[in-house]
């Protein structure tokens, strides 16, 4: 079912890459990331206020952690941000990563680890996989040899993991728990269903059903747990990133958005691309864990 909900533009950022839309449950305030512009902002809907700091790298993705601190992914490691003084700090590299890498979408899981994926930044080369960071530990965990990777997105009991292969056109699915991750298996293949889109940034409800941002898709697909495709929500720009739910009661929908591969005679097609965007959704997302950085 396709759906047009009313879209209002939260935030005029004219991102080229706006991604890593994280809803902040203890400052009632969302993060995200400028990938191409390295920057990391900071935006309250309530009032309005916003602001952004300069990172040290293409910075892919900010989440909260404990200690009121943020753990950010970057092109040469993991930093933590401190939001008082605005200031970021090498926490560790990853030393097997090509020197062509970068980091690119992340999210926690209910013990408060970071699962976390890296992707060639020339988009050419299948040189990133995912990564799990658990208190203070960094280890290679779940596919590898792919370009473009993004998510993982993690379910509400933390039972079931989703990761996202951008330019396969496809998103796969394992068995989560404290203790380990199950066998990798297809979830669904987006391009069978969107040929000309390529699933981006996605993100679990409370009901058990992934929201996949579609990039040269124009619109986020829902899925139920099984891969069935739900609904289209059609959105006023062509490049979609990544979406989280957010606000008092979690179904406020923030969507992250792309003006990196519109041409200029394209800008006038899509006038809030770049931007941060947000509708109400139907159904309520939850609160992500704090990052445990020991």
């Amino acid at each position: 079912m396709e759906m047009t909900p009313p879209v209002e533009v939260l935030l005029e950022t004219g991102a080229l890459l706006g991604e890593g839309v994280v809803w902040d449950h203890t400052r009632a305030a969302l993060w995200f990331v400028d990938i191409k512009r390295h920057q990391l902002w900071h935006c309250d809907p309530a009032s309005g206020e916003h602001w952004h700091a300069e990172a040290p790298g293409q910075i892919g993705w900010a989440l909260p952690a404990e200690g009121g601190l943020l753990l950010c992914g970057l092109a040469d490691g993991l930093y933590t941000f401190d939001p008082a003084s605005r200031s970021f700090e090498l926490l560790t590299r990853l030393p097997e990563e090509p020197s062509h890498n970068r980091l690119n979408d992340a999210c926690t899981d209910p013990w408060g680890r970071v699962w976390f994926g890296s992707m060639d930044d020339g988009e050419s080369a299948a040189s990133g996989r995912f990564y799990l960071f658990d208190r203070g530990e960094v280890r290679a965990m779940g596919p590898a040899g792919i370009t473009i990777t993004n998510g993982p997105a993690v379910s509400p009991a933390g039972d079931r993991i989703y990761f996202t292969n951008t330019l396969a056109q496809t998103i796969t699915v394992a068995e989560l728990g404290p203790s380990g991750l199950g066998d990798v298996r297809p979830f669904v293949d987006v391009g069978a269903l969107f040929p000309h889109a390529y699933p981006d940034g996605p993100v679990v409800d409370s009901e058990g059903c992934l929201w996949s941002g579609l990039y040269n898709g124009g619109g986020i697909a829902r899925f139920d747990p099984d891969g069935r495709l739900l609904d289209f929500w059609a959105m006023p720009v062509r490049d979609i990133t990544k979406m989280a739910f957010g606000g008092e009661d979690m179904t406020t929908a923030f969507v992250t958005t792309a003006t990196k591969n519109l041409a200029p005679e394209e800008r006038d097609d899509w006038p809030v691309a770049g931007h941060l965007l947000s509708f109400e959704a139907p159904v309520a997302g939850f609160a992500q864990a704090l990052v445990k950085l020991a």
